[in-house]
């Protein structure tokens, strides 16, 4: 009899086993929104999205990985939302992606630099509670276009209490910039009810990590009030990369 239990709960342990791997697709697409972090200036080495589909490809070496990049300069979650014209570049990506039924499709998603400035970027300033709402209708468009989704959502990082280049950010928006991290805890937590396994919480270390070590992590620039620190160099392109990539694992499959 214990001969007999130990082998049904090996088989049972081996089934879980298949089934978990089964699981797994054979193709991973994503799709990066964001701003000008995400973007890194149309050049790869500054692209967190290439090393994160670096971290994932070494992660897993059976999955073919393809990633768009729909990071735009100076946008905001209100560039991003259905009817204007980057939501609709998102879409003709995803249309795409969405048609493979081989593929897993993810977005990954880090706004909010540009909706923490005084004035400037689109819809900017923006509250916590808009800013919000703007990730949730953002959320519930894609969901409801791309039903088998799964959505990441990233904390943007962080930039120096004196950028001001042709937007005006400064300790305002540094400020501002942090309400929004509780707001994106609580867009996470909606959905884990809402509509559980299609919306996850990404890299949310982003504030402290780049602020311990910014003279090392961003571009030195010159702006309105001297040198400023808020887009990322070719190793904070990478460190940011691959905590996406670290986040985007943990869904993979799930």
């Amino acid at each position: 009899m214990k001969t007999y239990l130990k082998r049904a709960a090996i088989a049972m342990f081996s089934l879980g086993l298949l089934a978990f791997t089964v699981t797994r697709p054979s193709k991973v697409n994503i799709v990066f929104i964001g701003d000008s972090i995400t973007y890194g200036q149309n050049n790869a080495e500054l692209q967190p999205s290439v090393y994160a589909l670096n971290f994932l490809k070494e992660k897993f070496q059976g999955i073919q990985f393809i990633q768009a990049n729909r990071g735009v300069s100076g946008y905001t979650t209100k560039n991003f939302l259905p009817g204007e014209p980057d939501f609709e570049k998102v879409v003709k990506d995803a249309d795409v992606y969405y048609r493979d039924n081989s593929a897993q499709l993810i977005f990954s998603v880090m706004l909010g630099t540009n909706d923490s400035a005084i004035n400037g970027p689109y819809g900017a300033p923006v509250s916590p509670e808009q800013y919000l709402k703007n990730l949730s209708t953002i959320a519930d468009s894609i969901l409801k276009r791309y039903p088998n989704s799964k959505i990441v959502f990233n904390s943007p990082i962080y930039f120096s209490p004196n950028t001001y280049n042709g937007a005006m950010y400064l300790q305002e928006g540094l400020d501002r910039l942090q309400l929004y991290y509780p707001q994106v805890d609580a867009l996470v937590k909606h959905y884990n009810t809402a509509n559980p396994n299609h919306v996850y919480l990404g890299y949310t270390n982003g504030f402290a990590d780049f602020k311990k070590d910014y003279l090392h992590l961003f571009i030195p620039e010159q702006g309105h009030q001297g040198v400023f620190y808020l887009h990322p160099n070719k190793e904070g392109a990478k460190i940011l990369g691959q905590n996406w990539g670290k986040a985007l694992a943990k869904v993979i499959g799930n």
